[in-house]
């Protein structure tokens, strides 16, 4: 039962992440063989507030 753990930072819409989880579901069945409904796609998504890239913060960019 493969697992996918994508992390984000927050932004996108419900439409835009459902796309995203379809289309990673459709990458691993294809490449891995796995059957589609043992296929879990897990997404966290980060505050802006809450992750830092070369010292400045997503929210301040």
């Amino acid at each position: 039962m493969p697992f996918v753990h994508v992390e984000l930072v927050e932004g996108r819409s419900e439409a835009q992440l459902k796309a995203m989880m379809s289309e990673i579901t459709d990458a691993v069945e294809k490449n891995a063989g796995a059957p589609r409904d043992a296929i879990k796609v897990i997404v966290n998504e980060m505050p802006k507030n809450r992750y830092m890239d070369g010292g400045t913060l997503k929210s301040e960019a």
